[in-house]
């Protein structure tokens, strides 16, 4: 048995029982029922996920996947494919958006080589490349399968290298020029969607070069017949590195427990390879936000997930899981800290129901 398999065969289902008693206390705290709305579903969640009513999300961790696209080579990006390194520099001297946003969420950030095309040592930078960058999706397939299997167990490590150092909570982050031309193909496989329904400006191209991006997709796919109930063939055939790294580390966070905090279009992609290679992984993500991308809208969608805030982002690099990670922390804080009306010596409503506002 491989690590894919193994890590596939460790997932379990939240803990309902624990879900139900965190519901209990949440019912039993100073405010009337219901009154704080999404914190109290997410705190039921993160005790399903954790297996207690007193969940833990910190140290919480971002872990940023960088790799290469073959297919910038169709002038799907408004920026040449060099920025991917650039970026990589940028992150390791702290001067990029999920540094600032990091330190101000009280998160660690890891960034991970699995495919950027050039060979870089970085003081800090963990190097786990599987191949330098992908092919372009336009003349064949992007990975073979074994490249995918390999950058999927890969993310899997890395998952638990975050947990074995302390982490209770992972938040994806990405950095790879021609990603959303890649998520967008995933996804529109997968989702049996047209790529129209999910294209967007990605890095902030012109109208003319979204009609090319739409065209590279539907020629990749033509080409390549990736097939929609096989995860991992679509994942090799028009996907890429960063991405299948990151489902990996979905299906490691969620075979040791611990909840996922998504960022934007990319990631949630990524998150739904996840899922459909083992559906339980569900269960394990937190959706942070809602970009401008329209295939994160179909993606949220497709996972059942709602977006904790929505902010017009589209940056990446997990720039929006820094900023929701604070409302996470606030769902805990408040359970593990606020008084209950016995301990509080407050009268509930009078029909015992404690509905309505105080």
């Amino acid at each position: 048995m491989n690590k894919l398999q193994e890590t596939i065969r460790l997932i379990e289902g939240v803990d309902t029982r624990a879900e139900k008693q965190m519901e209990q206390h949440i019912n039993s705290l100073t405010k009337p029922l219901g009154s704080l709305g999404s914190l109290e579903s997410l705190a039921i969640k993160l005790a399903g996920i954790g297996r207690s009513t007193q969940p833990e999300i910190d140290p919480a961790t971002v872990i940023v996947m960088a790799a290469d696209h073959g297919v910038t080579k169709e002038g799907v990006s408004a920026f040449p494919s060099e920025v991917t390194k650039q970026m990589l520099h940028n992150f390791m001297n702290e001067g990029a958006a999920i540094n600032v946003l990091a330190q101000v969420a009280n998160a660690s950030v890891e960034v991970v080589d699995i495919g950027v095309k050039e060979n870089i040592e970085l003081p800090g930078l963990i190097n786990k490349k599987v191949r330098l960058g992908t092919n372009n999706m336009m003349a064949g397939p992007a990975l073979t399968r074994e490249e995918a299997i390999a950058a999927l167990e890969t993310g899997i490590e890395v998952a638990e290298g975050a947990i074995q150092k302390g982490a209770k909570l992972i938040a994806l982050g990405e950095m790879g020029i021609g990603n959303t031309t890649a998520s967008s193909a995933i996804l529109s496989v997968l989702g049996q969607t047209s790529i129209e329904n999910v294209v967007g400006v990605g890095t902030g191209i012109n109208h003319e070069d979204k009609e090319r991006k739409i065209q590279v997709i539907k020629q990749a796919i033509k080409i390549n017949q990736p097939n929609p109930h096989d995860p991992i063939d679509v994942l090799g055939k028009v996907g890429g590195l960063e991405i299948a790294g990151l489902a990996g580390v979905v299906l490691g966070a969620a075979a040791t427990r611990i909840p996922v905090l998504l960022d934007g279009f990319i990631t949630s992609v990524a998150a739904l390879t996840a899922v459909r290679i083992n559906p339980v992984c569900e269960q394990y993500l937190i959706a942070s936000h809602q970009s401008v991308e329209p295939g994160h809208i179909v993606v949220n969608q497709l996972l059942g997930l709602q977006p904790l805030i929505d902010l017009n982002l589209r940056l990446g690099e997990g720039s929006g899981a820094a900023l929701a990670l604070p409302i996470v922390r606030s769902a805990v804080h408040i359970v593990h800290n606020m008084a209950t009306f016995e301990e509080a010596k407050i009268s509930g409503a009078k029909d015992g129901s404690l509905k309505g506002n105080t």
